[in-house]
């Protein structure tokens, strides 16, 4: 699951990277020392074992501690899934914005271009209202 998260950042946006990773590597720790301590502790699973006293409540509490990181690592694996498909919606609306951005500047520099081609008709036409008004 780790390796998974560690794929996904790779893709993730630059701003959310840092984070990502962060939870990342307190992840690893976590796993890793829940790994120790599983190997640390005899688990009292041979013969005779009965899940009573000082190993079995140990055990126990052990398996809460593998269960709490799991469901932490599996909130962070949402947490990362749900940054990823904001991330992806906030690039089409951005490709979007940029294309219309595109279209109005092309429709502004026809408009532009129309001004200037009707400023130039209104000064050739006072020229000729001139011309005419002095013969």
């Amino acid at each position: 699951m780790l390796q998974g998260m560690e794929k996904e950042l790779v893709g993730a946006p630059p701003s959310y990277r840092n984070s990502m990773s962060t939870k990342i590597r307190i992840y690893k720790r976590d796993l890793g020392k829940l790994q120790r301590d599983m190997k640390s502790t005899d688990l009292g699973t041979g013969p005779g074992y009965r899940g009573e006293g000082k190993y079995g409540t140990h055990l126990q509490s052990q398996r809460a501690l593998l269960l709490q990181g799991t469901e932490s690592l599996n909130r962070a694996s949402q947490s990362i899934e749900r940054s990823q498909r904001i991330a992806a919606e906030t690039d089409h609306i951005g490709t979007d914005i940029i294309e219309e951005l595109g279209e109005q500047r092309e429709q502004l520099d026809r408009t532009r271009d129309r001004l200037v081609h009707t400023g130039e008709n209104l000064s050739r036409s006072r020229r000729i209202l001139r011309s005419m008004s002095r013969r």
